[in-house]
């Protein structure tokens, strides 16, 4: 009888310990992934020249479709460069200049700056090409703001081009920053082609 009672108290004591080693041995830490976003392909960079009967013409992504601005706020010349895949647009606007450049700059930098709430850095990367009468400032909003990208381009006397980079999705520089940084070399090269007629 003692043997038994023997065997049955080693077994009551050895049952805590071969449960805490099968509980260990068994089960799995998880480890949550972190958020990932899915990778994007962009196209090779190609451009093809836009001219019309505007005062204007530039070198744009052969990758966007450029149309005519049609809201209800439309004037001649303004147009948007429509990147479906990316969901992504440029608005582009035309002002002839005559005794206002002044309203213009103020009004491309307010608009710039509105973003200042919700941005992390607005950097201002200024253009000069003499040669051409191209002048120019590209406010690079960094943050979860509406627009990334704003910029402007004139010659000072006549002629005043501004745009804009919208996307139609929430605003999440984590998610969009591939996108907009695709997106920042076109503006660039835009406003590096842009010739007056």
């Amino acid at each position: 009888m003692r043997g038994l009672y023997n065997s049955i108290s080693f077994c009551h004591a050895l049952l805590p310990a071969l449960l805490v080693l099968y509980t260990a041995g068994c089960t799995k830490t998880y480890t949550p992934k972190p958020r990932a976003y899915f990778r994007i392909d962009f196209p090779e960079k190609a451009y093809r020249t836009f001219s019309s009967d505007c005062p204007f013409s530039f070198e744009y992504p052969v990758y966007g479709n450029i149309t005519a601005y049609t809201g209800k706020d439309a004037e001649p010349c303004w147009y948007n460069i429509e990147f479906p895949q990316y969901k992504g647009i440029i608005h582009l606007t035309y002002k002839p200049v005559s005794h206002n450049l002044a309203m213009y700059l103020e009004d491309i930098r307010t608009l710039a700056y509105k973003h200042i709430i919700k941005a992390d850095d607005i950097i201002d990367r200024p253009f000069y090409y003499p040669d051409r009468h191209v002048y120019g400032i590209m406010y690079d909003i960094r943050g979860n703001t509406a627009s990334s990208l704003s910029f402007f381009a004139t010659d000072s006397i006549r002629n005043f081009i501004s745009g804009s980079l919208y996307f139609s999705v929430p605003p999440n520089i984590d998610s969009l920053a591939p996108v907009v940084n695709f997106f920042k070399k076109d503006i660039v090269h835009l406003i590096e082609t842009l010739t007056w007629n």
